[in-house]
C-alpha cells in the first residue's frame, strides 16, 4: 500500500469516529412516549407500545425496550398509561379565514327553528338600526325544526325598516326592502340560471331567490378588523383544531389574502397547523382568462417553493349547487318539494359550468400539474366532472395531479369504477350524512340513496376517500357549521346514523374502525401531497400525533363520537393538552 493512502487512512479516522460518535448522539430522544397504544397507521395498520421524538422527526417506534434506549440526559419521558396514540388528524376541508370571523363582532346563537332565526334578526334590528343590512348566513332550512325557509311577511314583521338577507349560499329568502334596495321584482329578469320564486295566484315575488344570492345588493354593516384581530382569531381557531388532535387542514376556496394571512403566521410562528390551499378560481368570462389564472397559481411560490407546514395543492372551482338548498345538480330530477320549495317536476338543480367549458378548465388545470378540484354535490355534478377528466385524460394522464372531487355526496356504481380507474380523489363530509339524512330520506327516497357518501364501496375500489367537515362558521367543533369534530365524522363513517333519523344508512356503506382512522389521516395526508412526510407514525416522518382519552378500535361504537383529544403535537411540539374538564369549558355533544 503507499504511504499516501495509508496517511489518509490514518488522518480520516479520527473523523470516521467523530461522526459515528455524532450519529450516536443524534439518536438521543428529546420527547419517548410509552405504555401506550400506538396505532401507526402503516401499510400493515401496526400497534405498536411507544415512539421517540428528536427535533421533529420520529426516530422510533417500537416496543417499550425498543424506544427507551433512545433515551438521554435530557429526554422527557411519557408514561401514557395505555392510552392510544393515533397520527395528527387531518381536516380535507376547511374554510379557516372566513369561519373565524363570524363572530367576531358578536355572538351568533344556535338557530334550530325559524322561531330562532327570526328572534335573532329581531335582535340586530334593535341593535343595528333603521336601514342597516342585517344578514344571516348558512342557516340551513334542511337543519331547522320546520324545514323551510322564514317568509317574506316574516321577516318584514321582525324588521320592517332594515334590509334583511337570510341566505343559504347561491338561495336565499329576503325581505320587501332588500328586494326594492336590490331592484327585484315580478319583472326581474337574471342573467344567467336562478329563478325569482312567484307567488302563483299574485304573480309577485315571494322573497325566495334561486341562485340569486348573487343580485342582492347588500353593504357591510360589522366593524372592520384590523390585521392583528383578524389574525387573533385565526390564531385561536387553529388552537382549537388542535384541541380535537387536527394538525393539518385544507382550505378549499383560498384568496390570495388568505395565503397571505398564511404566511404572515408561519413566518409569526404561529401556525400550529399544517395548511393545504385549494386556490378558489372563478368560472366565467372567456377561458383563456381562466387559464391564465390557472397558471399563475402553479407560478406561486407556495406551489413552486411548497414546504411541509403551507403549501398550494390545487385549484377549485364550483361546478353545481348544494344538497342543503335543492340546487345540487342531479342525473334524475328533484321532484317536487315542499321543504325545498321545489314546484317544478323536471326540476335537476343548477350546473354552473357547461362540458364544453369544464374540459378545458380541466386540462390547463392538469397541464399545469395542478390538482384540479369542484364542488360537486349531486350524481350529475360528480359524473360531469368524472367525464371531464376522462377526455383529458385521453391526451395528459391526470392521475400524478390527484384529480379531486370535492363533497361527492351522490354517486353511483359507475362513478366509482370511473374514479377507480382515473386515480380521482375524493373529499367527504360525513356530518353531512348525519345532520341531512333526515330531509334527504323523504326526498329521495332510499333507492336514490344507495350510493350516498359510499365510503364502503370507494375503500374496496382503491378510491384515496379523505375526511373534511367543510367547516364555514363559528370556532367550537360541535357547534360549528359545519362541525369539525373528527371523531363525529368517524362515528358518522362507522354507523352510518343520523340525527332524527331511525336505523342506518346504507349500513353496506359503513368503515371499519381502522378505515374510518385513515379517512382522517393517511388518506388525507394523500390529499395534502404529503403522505411521505404525515398521515402515519413511522421512523422518519414529522412527528405529528395526538393522545386520546379512549380506545377507538375496542370501545363501544356510539362512544367514538365523545371521544376526546388529551394531547396534539405538532412537529414533535405540544400544541394542545387537555385541561382538567370544568362546567365552564366542557363542550356539549351534539344532540342524538
Amino acid at each position: 500500500m503507499s504511504m499516501p493512502r495509508a496517511a489518509a487512512i490514518v488522518w480520516t479516522s479520527p473523523l470516521l469516529l467523530f461522526c459515528l460518535l455524532g450519529s450516536a448522539r443524534a439518536e438521543e430522544a428529546d420527547l419517548i412516549l410509552h405504555n401506550g397504544k400506538v396505532v401507526t397507521v402503516d401499510p400493515a395498520f401496526s400497534i405498536r407500545q411507544g415512539l421517540a421524538i428528536k427535533g421533529d422527526r420520529l426516530i422510533g417506534v417500537g416496543r417499550d425496550e425498543e424506544v427507551l434506549k433512545l433515551r438521554g440526559p435530557g429526554t422527557r419521558v411519557i408514561d401514557l398509561g395505555g392510552k392510544m396514540v393515533l397520527p395528527g388528524l387531518i381536516d380535507s376541508h376547511t374554510h379557516p379565514t372566513g369561519a373565524c370571523m363570524i363572530e367576531f363582532d358578536h355572538p351568533v346563537p344556535q338557530m334550530e327553528t325559524v322561531g330562532d332565526v327570526l328572534d335573532y334578526i329581531k335582535d340586530r334590528a334593535e341593535h343595528l338600526g333603521e336601514g342597516r343590512w342585517i344578514v344571516v348566513r348558512q342557516v340551513f332550512i334542511t337543519r331547522l325544526k320546520e324545514q323551510r325557509y322564514p317568509t317574506r311577511a316574516e321577516l318584514d314583521r321582525v324588521a320592517p325598516k332594515n334590509p334583511v338577507l337570510f341566505s343559504t349560499g347561491p338561495d336565499a329568502s329576503i325581505n320587501s326592502l332588500a328586494m326594492r334596495l336590490s331592484g327585484i321584482d315580478k319583472d326581474f329578469k337574471p342573467d344567467g340560471p336562478g329563478k325569482v320564486e312567484k307567488d302563483p295566484v299574485t304573480g309577485e315575488p315571494t322573497g325566495i331567490l334561486r341562485n340569486l344570492t348573487r343580485y342582492v345588493k347588500t353593504t357591510n354593516t360589522g366593524p372592520k378588523p384590523t390585521q392583528e384581530e383578524q389574525d387573533a382569531r385565526l390564531v385561536a381557531l387553529f388552537k382549537d383544531y388542535n384541541s380535537v388532535g387536527i394538525t393539518a387542514v385544507i382550505d378549499r376556496n383560498a384568496t390570495d389574502t388568505a395565503l397571505d394571512e398564511y404566511q404572515r403566521l408561519l413566518k409569526a410562528d404561529k401556525l400550529t397547523v399544517r395548511m393545504g390551499a385549494s386556490r378558489g378560481v372563478g368560472t366565467t368570462g372567456p377561458l383563456e382568462k381562466i387559464a391564465d389564472e390557472i397558471r399563475k397559481v402553479a407560478a406561486h411560490p407556495l406551489r413552486r417553493q411548497a414546504g411541509p407546514m403551507l403549501r398550494i395543492v390545487g385549484i377549485k372551482m364550483f361546478l353545481d349547487g348544494g344538497m342543503l338548498t335543492g340546487s345540487a345538480y342531479m342525473r334524475k330530477p328533484w321532484g317536487v318539494s315542499r321543504a325545498y320549495a321545489i314546484d317544478d317536476p323536471e326540476y335537476r338543480g343548477v350546473l354552473f359550468i357547461p362540458p364544453d367549458r369544464l374540459e378545458p378548465m380541466v386540462r390547463a388545470t392538469v397541464e399545469a400539474g395542478l390538482q384540479f378540484t369542484a364542488h360537486s354535490v349531486g350524481d350529475g355534478a360528480v359524473h360531469a366532472l368524472l367525464d371531464a377528466y376522462e377526455a383529458v385524460n385521453k391526451s395528459t394522464p391526470v392521475a400524478p395531479t390527484r384529480p379531486c372531487i370535492t363533497h361527492s355526496n351522490f354517486m353511483s356504481r359507475e362513478a366509482i369504477d370511473q374514479a377507480a380507474r382515473l386515480g380521482v380523489v375524493v373529499d367527504i363530509q360525513p356530518a353531512w350524512l348525519y345532520l341531512d339524512t333526515r330531509t334527504l330520506a323523504p326526498q329521495f327516497g332510499d333507492a336514490r340513496l344507495r350510493y350516498f357518501q359510499p365510503l364502503r364501496s370507494l375503500f374496496a375500489a382503491g378510491v384515496t376517500a379523505g375526511g373534511g367537515s367543510d367547516h364555514m362558521q363559528k370556532i367550537g367543533s360541535l357547534r360549528s357549521i359545519n362541525p369539525y369534530n373528527p371523531y363525529l365524522g368517524m362515528w358518522v363513517a362507522i354507523s352510518r346514523k343520523a340525527r332524527d333519523y331511525p336505523g342506518r344508512l346504507h349500513p353496506e356503506e359503513a368503515l371499519t374502525r381502522e378505515q374510518a382512522i385513515r379517512f382522517y389521516t393517511i388518506n388525507n395526508a394523500k390529499l395534502l401531497f404529503l403522505e411521505d412526510q404525515v398521515g402515519s407514525l413511522e421512523v422518519g416522518k414529522l412527528a405529528d400525533l395526538v393522545v386520546l382519552d379512549r380506545d377507538l378500535l375496542t370501545c363501544p361504537e356510539d362512544e367514538i363520537r365523545d371521544s376526546r383529544a388529551l394531547a396534539t403535537y405538532l412537529n414533535g411540539k405540544l400544541v394542545f393538552e387537555q385541561a382538567p374538564p370544568t362546567r365552564a369549558n366542557a363542550e356539549p355533544a351534539p344532540s342524538r
